[in-house]
């Protein structure tokens, strides 16, 4: 008999940072192996090494990868050092990764725990004040409220055209429904030679989000929750010396000593936000996992406000045939249900239009508690308030703030569901071949209830009884989009040349369908019933179907960089759409096509400089980006509305509206000084965009009132600069700063 006796050996050991600091979750590994194990709080670990095993791979995001030699049976103690200024050159553009330093265009990156440390239920609020050329503002206080962004200003008259493209993991998504701590690095491409390989969808700039995936040799559980807390901080002033007019309906009455009840100030409570997140993280070297389920629950600066969501995420990674074939799954689900919204600005049913005007030296807490009162001619509560029209009805302009929130209340709900594939066949060293392919599907739903009393200019009266017995609102829609691509990627360097090139094919389809329905001043049958069939159906009323409604983009593109000698770089891309909303028009055959070129000089790479300048680059670069029609604007029909009254189409449509075209051009440089701890980097852009879409009268007479037209140019010119640096720096503090300026000016 043979007993065959596998030996393996235990090896302790403790990492550290250059501080002298341990750290918390550090891999190490097995070389050649899936064993591995992560350090714990006090940065010790406990790995058994198999028998003819001799060498640990210690990584950890910020250092240095290290590969350790056991010798002997003593401890393995081993200090990372840190490597942030490799983590800044790496970085995600066009389709695949580059150095930051190779780039010819402007890119600005955020890393993950810039997301994680401005804690919000939307991650893009992290960006604020970090990019250079990119205005975030926020919509409101209300609880789950989005943000507009816009880089380098308006281009164009089209809706929402501000707006840039947000692409997750290579394929373009929806970043509003991602949970923050999934977020792995941003980039953010604001000029138009690093973004017109995205085509039309693009032409507004665009931000990349990579996602985190699992881990090879590591195993890691991860809690974490952040509170936000909001407050009103920018209140109007108001005056406390004249009180109610004769008539009590407003201030600016007689003179007198008037007592501040402080109403606006009651009004107003602290919003709160706590975001919940827990993530499981393991893997191997063939196989890895990532999973992640956060909660958000927050509630607005106005009590009434609510908002809940949840998000789950999966994503599997796998490698097969020596590397050679590498697979990437993810799916991700996510819910979110927002109540009473209140009114973003104007008059109509915005609450702070009556809590701003009631007359100063008046306590509106009787209106509070009492919102409402009882009714006996109708046997049910309505509005209370200080101020009515002659007829006993209330003004749209002015009505009670508390009806208004506990009785003018709405609710949306989004559910969201997302799953995307990748596979990239690594054929020779120099040649991979990719495919990748998403589904998309968002379904909205949302009511509007609106109480009985409420201003019957907005909510109606019943035609045959003359009373107002509120209004309703419904909608429901969905939204479904499948996005494929299909690349060549070569990368090859042949002496003191490099070409990173790829080629390839996309097509992108998004197809809508909603259905809303509302009262308006038609008004309901009975009184506070919200539901469909008891809407008045008149031609007062409104209803607004679309089916089916399909956009189609196919695409050919192809994009080159030759490097020489790590110093000079040229950048050439070149795309071709086809968009499904040209139809009807003379650029539906040959779609539309924009070229971009870049030209980068790294300085420092070429010529001996000061010791204390680390990095010089200039680069300058032109380009052409398109953006297409908006859906159906090109087949215009009659409508059939609320109550079968048809709205006769007045616009013709003659076949020759175009894509908008933006030409720019942009120059910049970038230093770094004293050992990477000072940076520079400013850049000087301008783009003209032509072919505006405008619709105009046509003369008297003809068989159509209206038109689309082409006409009219928008030039945006700017700079923008960042200052970057590490004013104090030891093995116990570290003081970062960051400061950007941007200027810029819009010419019609």
């Amino acid at each position: 008999m043979v007993q065959v006796v596998t030996q393996t050996k235990t090896v302790k050991g403790t990492i550290i940072d250059e501080s002298g600091e341990p750290l918390i979750g550090v891999s190490i590994v097995v070389k050649g192996t899936s064993t591995g194990t992560i350090t714990d709080f006090n940065g010790n670990f406990s790995i058994d090494l198999p028998a003819g095993r001799k060498e640990l791979v210690i990584s950890y995001i910020g250092y240095k990868e290290q590969t350790v030699t056991v010798t002997g049976n003593g401890p393995v103690n081993v200090k990372m050092v840190s490597d942030t200024q490799a983590l800044d050159e790496v970085v995600v553009v066009g389709y695949g990764t580059m150095k930051k330093r190779d780039l010819t265009g402007a890119i600005t990156s955020v890393k993950s725990e810039d997301v994680v440390m401005n804690p919000s239920s939307n991650p893009m609020q992290a960006l604020q004040g970090k990019v250079a050329g990119l205005d975030i503002t926020r919509e409101s206080g209300q609880a789950g409220s989005g943000v507009k962004m816009q880089l380098r200003g308006n281009r164009s008259f089209q809706k929402d055209s501000g707006n840039p493209l947000f692409i997750i993991d290579g394929m373009p998504g929806d970043y509003s429904t991602l949970n923050p701590n999934d977020i792995e690095s941003i980039e953010v491409l604001k000029d138009a030679s690093s973004t017109a390989i995205y085509g039309s969808s693009g032409a507004n700039g665009v931000i990349l989000i990579t996602t985190k995936s699992g881990k090879a040799g590591m195993s890691r559980v991860t809690f974490s929750s952040n509170l936000t807390v909001d407050h009103a901080v920018s209140l109007p002033e108001f005056q406390n010396n004249y009180g109610q007019t004769a008539d009590g309906t407003s201030s600016w009455g007689d003179k007198g000593n008037l007592t501040d009840y402080d109403n606006v100030g009651n009004w107003f409570g602290n919003g709160i936000t706590a975001i919940n997140s827990l993530t499981f993280q393991t893997g191997n070297d063939k196989m890895q996992t990532y999973f992640s389920y956060a909660n958000t629950r927050g509630t607005g600066i106005v009590d009434s406000n609510k908002l809940q969501k949840h998000n789950i995420t999966f994503r599997e990674t796998a490698s097969f045939f020596n590397d050679r074939l590498k697979l990437d799954g993810n799916a991700s689900l996510m819910t979110q249900t927002i109540r009473n919204t209140p009114a973003g600005g104007g008059y109509y049913l915005n609450p702070l239009v009556g809590l701003y005007s009631f007359p100063r030296g008046a306590d509106l807490a009787p209106y509070a508690e009492n919102f409402e009162v009882f009714d006996t001619d109708r046997n049910m509560n309505l509005q209370n308030w200080y101020t009515k029209n002659e007829d006993g009805s209330f003004s749209e302009w002015d009505q009670n703030p508390y009806w208004i929130k506990n009785r003018v209340t709405n609710k949306s709900k989004r559910y969201r569901a997302l799953a995307s594939i990748s596979a990239n066949i690594k054929a020779t060293d120099w040649l991979s071949i990719q495919a990748r392919g998403n589904v998309d599907y968002v379904s909205d739903k949302f009511d509007n209830k609106m109480y009985a009393s409420t201003a019957a200019n907005i909510a109606g009266k019943n035609d045959e009884t003359g009373l107002p017995n509120g209004r309703y609102v419904w909608s429901d829609e969905q939204n479904f989009q499948v996005y494929g691509d299909f690349m060549a990627m070569f990368n090859k360097t042949f002496g003191d040349f490099s070409i990173n090139a790829a080629l390839g094919t996309s097509i992108n389809v998004s197809k809508a369908n909603s259905l809303m329905i509302d009262s308006k001043t038609a008004s309901l049958y009975r009184p506070n019933v919200f539901t469909v069939s008891n809407i008045i159906f008149s031609s007062k009323g409104y209803i607004n179907q679309t089916i089916d409604a399909k956009r189609t983009i196919q695409s050919l593109f192809g994009t080159a960089q030759v490097g020489w000698k790590d110093a000079i770089y040229l950048d050439i891309t070149a795309r071709n759409d086809w968009s499904s909303t040209l139809a009807n028009t003379e650029s539906m055959k040959n779609g539309f096509f924009y070229p971009s070129v870049g030209l980068t000089w790294i300085m420092s790479n070429s010529i001996k400089l000061p010791e204390w300048i680390n990095f010089s680059k200039f680069r300058g670069s032109f380009a052409q980006v398109g953006n297409d029609l908006p859906i159906g604007i090109t087949n215009l029909a009659d409508i059939i509305q609320c109550g079968g009254s048809i709205q006769t189409n007045d616009i013709e449509q003659r076949g020759d509206l175009k894509p908008e075209i933006s030409t720019s051009i942009e120059f910049g440089t970038e230093w770094k000084f004293f050992n990477n701890r000072f940076g520079i980097d400013f850049t000087w852009y301008r783009t003209d965009t032509k072919n505006q879409l405008l619709r105009v009268a046509n003369p008297a007479g003809s068989l159509y009132a209206f038109r689309y037209i082409n006409a009219g140019k928008i030039r945006n010119t700017g700079i923008e600069l960042t200052l970057e640096g590490t004013p104090f720096m030891n093995e116990n503090f570290r003081w970062q700063m960051l400061l950007s300026h941007t200027k810029y000016k819009c010419v019609l």
